[in-house]
């Protein structure tokens, strides 16, 4: 099945501080097993080398690393934090939600960005925090990808 995009979702996540909350987002795109055992690591050493760049609008964090740290196949994961974490970012902290994706390759890199791009311009991250429970969040973020 390939370009198929694994899809996964988190609901209700309890972390500490922002490192915690990217290694659980990170952590469902290992579950789904799409990602190596590297990655949530390799995720938090992003923001640590190029600071929250990742926070890319009001709440929402997208969350990933090099396909090379572990991207085994194209996944993305929601995770719906429980308390928002602060990033550090000047205009877009606290993050409630976080968009973990991973690819095994630059090539679909650039596709399921570009994807996950569309579908937040649609309003994908209201319609997230707006589901009632995990299945419903699973399900906006299928709805929200083509392949999914």
């Amino acid at each position: 099945m390939a370009g198929m995009t694994e899809v996964g979702a988190r609901d209700a996540v309890v972390a500490a501080d922002w490192r915690a909350a990217v290694r659980e987002a990170a952590v469902a795109l290992v579950e789904l097993g799409v990602a190596g055992p590297d990655y949530p690591d390799a995720c938090v050493k992003v923001v640590e080398q190029n600071g929250p760049y990742i926070v890319l609008t009001k709440g929402l964090a997208l969350v990933h690393a090099r396909p090379e740290d572990g991207g085994l196949g194209v996944g993305v994961a929601v995770t719906r934090l429980a308390t928002p974490v602060e990033f550090g970012h000047r205009d877009n902290d606290p993050v409630d939600l976080l968009l973990a994706f991973c690819t095994p390759g630059p090539d679909a890199h650039v596709a399921s960005l570009s994807r996950l791009a569309r579908a937040l311009s649609g309003g994908l991250a209201d319609r997230l925090r707006a589901a009632a429970d995990h299945d419903a969040l699973a399900g906006e973020l299928k709805g929200a990808l083509p392949d999914a």
